[in-house]
């Protein structure tokens, strides 16, 4: 019933009240009681001697009364044994309520179960003369919120017991823990390579995959543990009634040899993977943020690990993501410290000997750290986006050093693909060359098969930009991926950079030089140079002259030199 009209029908049970209790004693007008037996609620009238002076037909009904005459109902005595029977609230509660209810003249309520009825009941007190009673049947309603609760509870695509409702769980089992000692574990699953099905065949699929791997997990444990969906592609198993960790570890080799299987979805053949973070309680943790977090760490090891693969947690974990946490904070402020730095490795030219540019390499000098290996931090600020703005740094102070340089040398700048998929790189790139001065022409962006891998179209556009500004475009690491050929075709490179690996190979590996002239002979046809790097002996320089590569670049030429160190390599003699 609408609110209005609730408290419409409440206006004229109190009126209905107080004519009752104008009337010689005994009497109801029969008129009036007509007029409420055609209300949905049942109405009652007590008097202040505890008699019942009006039943409509709706209350006879709902309490079991339905044979009883118009005015007829029961009496008190079976009133108050309806109450104690099938009341929610405990008798002395509910006269509690009625004292407190009579003494300020307000109303009170409970509910009654009978049968599968749930009726609610509003007493009124009218002053002096006793209480008016209202019931109404709240069955429906009272289900319609347990299936709301319920369904409050439940992923609304897979089924499955969501976040909510694994909490609770979660929490009960903990409490079974404390009771009996009955360990429970919990098993964190992600997904592996699922984006690139939602990315490519759309989200529809990618849902009806979702569906499929929740029967899966849910066909792999037992109706006393629990499946939980708590993400996108983040499913969380509770293991119940855990005795021995061997049947967690076996439980979580199941779980990623089954996700592992392929998948039919709407005509495609779908593979993906699962890694899983295990905790185990009580362990890893008796309490359900820990046990979480520390699942979470043990999902992030297998990640690590290269994923497709289960790990359990161990407190060496937790150790590493603090030391993790920290590194990041301190990276986080590193910009604003100025303990960022840049060093140049030269690279030259085998045709005249000389130096020809130099490659921009960062450096973190951390006051209590001392020096950060780039091996240690560029990876995180890659995975928490901030190799973007360091990125922007980097540019802008490379080209402002090359300014001040006594020669005219390239100077080259590594791009990540977080980076190059930034809206703002060529807009940094114009600022950082108008700033400083430098020729575009001056300027070298390096850039990875990493960054091909990404839009194609999108990407294709952002170097033909940079061509068009001026600034030159190489391809490091060339010959390491797979497919340096067709991105040879699809953009024409101003430079390959030869990977070291393969100039380390050339004094043990057959072909090693073999692989390093075929680069070459396609950078001559291709009209771009040709840098080989990691060149550290006479002998390598000569074998490298031989095959025909343009460049060199490596520790026989000169180490990575802070900036001040380079302007005295360069100075005139």
């Amino acid at each position: 019933m609408p609110a209005s009209l609730h408290l419409a029908a409440h206006d004229l049970l109190g009126q209905a009240a107080r004519r009752a209790a104008a009337e010689p004693h005994g009497l109801a007008p029969a008129k009036l009681v007509r007029y409420l037996d055609t209300l949905r609620h049942g109405f009652l009238l007590v008097d202040a001697g505890g008699h019942v002076e009006v039943c409509t037909a709706p209350a006879r009904q709902l309490l079991g009364c339905a044979g009883a005459g118009t005015g007829d109902g029961p009496s008190v005595r079976q009133l108050l044994r309806l109450v104690g029977e099938h009341a929610q609230v405990p008798r002395a509660e509910l006269f509690r309520r009625l004292r407190v209810a009579r003494d300020q003249a307000g109303a009170t309520s409970f509910e009654l179960t009978r049968q599968d009825l749930t009726i609610q009941v509003e007493l009124y007190p009218v002053a002096g003369q006793g209480w008016a009673i209202t019931l109404e049947d709240v069955s429906a309603r009272r289900a319609a919120e347990v299936s709301a609760a319920e369904m409050a509870r439940l992923d609304p695509l897979t089924g499955l017991p969501n976040r909510l409702q694994l909490r609770e769980r979660l929490d009960a089992a903990l409490a079974r823990l404390q009771r009996t000692g009955e360990g429970c574990a919990l098993l964190l699953v992600d997904l592996d390579r699922f984006k690139p099905v939602n990315d490519t065949l759309g989200h529809p699929i990618g849902d009806a995959l979702l569906q499929k791997v929740a029967d899966r997990l849910r066909s792999t444990v037992r109706t006393t543990d629990t499946v939980a969906r708590i993400g996108g592609d983040e499913f969380v198993i509770l293991q119940a009634a855990v005795r021995d960790p061997g049947d967690t570890q076996a439980l979580a080799r199941r779980i990623v040899d089954l996700i592992g299987r392929a998948y039919m979805v709407e005509g495609n053949l779908l593979t993906i993977g699962a890694s899983v973070g295990v905790a185990l309680a009580p362990a890893d943790g008796n309490e359900a943020e820990r046990l979480l977090k520390n699942a979470d760490l043990a999902l992030y090891r297998s990640k690590l690990d290269g994923r497709g693969t289960f790990r359990f947690f161990e407190p060496a974990m937790d150790a590493r993501m603090q030391a993790r946490r920290q590194l990041e904070l301190d990276m986080r402020h590193a910009l604003a410290r100025r303990e960022f730095q840049l060093h140049y490795q030269p690279q030259m030219s085998l045709a005249t000997n000389r130096l020809v540019g130099c490659e921009a390499l960062i450096r973190w000098r951390h006051p209590e750290r001392g020096t950060v290996s780039p091996l240690d931090f560029i990876p995180l600020a890659e995975e928490i986006g901030l190799i973007v703005p360091i990125g922007e740094w980097v540019i802008r102070q490379a080209c402002r050093d090359a300014m001040r340089w006594p020669q005219p040398l390239s100077v080259a700048v590594n791009v990540s693909p977080a980076q190059f998929k930034s809206d703002r790189l060529v807009e940094t790139i114009v600022s950082a060359l108008s700033n400083s001065g430098l020729p575009a022409g001056r300027l070298e962006v390096e850039i990875t098969e990493g960054v091909l891998l990404q839009e194609n179209d999108r990407t294709l556009q952002t170097l033909h930009r940079l061509r068009e500004l001026g600034v030159r475009v190489s391809m490091d690491d060339f010959g390491t991926g797979y497919s340096s050929l067709s991105y040879l075709r699809s953009f024409p490179f101003d430079k390959i950079k030869i990977d070291r690996s393969f100039v380390k190979d050339m004094a043990h590996k057959p072909d090693g030089e073999a692989i390093i002239r075929a680069i070459a002979g396609l950078g001559k046809s291709l009209g771009m140079t040709t840098v080989a790097e990691g060149v550290e002996t006479p002998d390598q320089i000569e074998r490298i002259r031989a095959e025909g590569c343009t460049d060199v670049q490596g520790y026989l030429i000169s180490k990575p030199l802070p900036a001040e160190d380079l302007m005295t390599l360069l100075a005139p003699r």
